[in-house]
């Protein structure tokens, strides 16, 4: 499965974390993110991770396409709602386009574990056929 990994800058520390306790799940997939939430999670995990572009140089557009083209299974989007970020309509397209696409989506640490642990389950198997 193809997983993509997005993290706001207050929420970065909380990827890393989330990635070091989860890395035996998330290093039988192919983990995607933008480029320095993917350093940072592949320094503090070991996890090997396909990095986009940063977010604010086009990453999150990058992730959109592939969104839009089928080709990822799972998005953990750890976001920041306090400080009005520049980047929150980001997260709206995100959104928008999982939706549209049926792609499982997390925005917090509670669903990101959730579907982590669907994913070891098996339980997001169906998105193998949802590709075809």
């Amino acid at each position: 499965m193809n997983i993509v990994l997005i993290a706001h800058d207050s929420k970065k520390k909380l990827m890393q974390n989330f990635c070091i306790a989860y890395r035996g799940i998330l290093s039988k997939h192919d983990v995607y993110a933008t480029s320095t939430t993917g350093q940072l999670v592949e320094s503090a995990s070991g996890v090997s991770v396909h990095k986009f572009l940063a977010g604010h140089l086009g990453g999150v557009e990058q992730i959109a396409t592939q969104i839009e083209s089928n080709q990822m299974d799972l998005v953990i989007f750890l976001r920041d709602n306090t400080n009005g970020m520049p980047h929150n309509n980001d997260f709206h397209n995100i959104l928008t386009l999982c939706d549209t696409y049926n792609i499982p989506l997390a925005s917090n640490l509670a669903s990101a574990e959730l579907l982590i642990k669907a994913l070891e389950r098996g339980d997001l198997d169906w998105r193998v056929l949802y590709k075809h």
